[in-house]
């Protein structure tokens, strides 16, 4: 599917503000997939629609959470987290995007994951940096995501998780797990 008809398709579930956002985490997610050789295509496109159920009703997303045998462990959680994965869904089976990587990238998004793919970095870095952020540490992230994807993962998540204990919520565990992950493996490159 070409930009502007993804634009079109995801412009009609989305709010005017949250569609300005979706084009700067698009044009974010352009410039690392460059600097990172991550394919430039797959990272517009995952990045076009990765709030594509941002706006769903939560009774619809809770039931194809639950019909679609997602972890119902989400379900535990704020439903914020909810649009990920079954927009992942929604996009299959709504807009015909089938490419497993894009999917997979829209479905960790919010939460992160054990071995992610560079894809899936690159979006989740996008959306936390994208021009229209302004929050403590976001610059931080911008940096780092400059010259190291992985260290701008950890600073994200590190960022998130402070942010959520911070306010006594729970944290989903894909996030902490996605984490540990990450920090593990950028150490064993530092000591190798």
């Amino acid at each position: 599917m070409n930009r502007d008809k993804a634009l079109r398709v995801v412009k009609e579930q989305l709010t005017e503000r949250r569609y300005v956002h979706t084009i700067g985490v698009m044009e974010t997610a352009i410039k690392l997939a460059e600097i990172y050789k991550v394919d430039a295509e797959k990272a517009e496109l995952a990045a076009i629609f990765h709030d594509y159920a941002k706006f769903r009703d939560k009774e619809e997303m809770r039931q194809i959470i639950i019909n679609q045998k997602m972890p119902h462990d989400l379900l535990q959680h704020h439903d914020e987290l909810w649009h990920a994965p079954v927009g992942a869904y929604l996009v299959e089976k709504e807009a015909g995007i089938t490419d497993p990587e894009v999917l997979e990238a829209i479905r960790c998004h919010t939460s992160g994951k054990i071995n992610m793919s560079p894809l899936d970095k690159v979006l989740y870095v996008a959306d936390y940096i994208e021009p229209g952020r302004d929050f403590p540490g976001v610059e931080q992230v911008r940096e780092s995501a400059m010259t190291s994807l992985d260290i701008a993962v950890i600073q994200a998540m590190k960022n998130t998780i402070t942010f959520l204990l911070k306010r006594n919520q729970p944290v989903y565990p894909d996030t902490f797990h996605a984490y540990n992950d990450m920090t593990m493996k950028v150490k064993e490159r530092k000591l190798t």
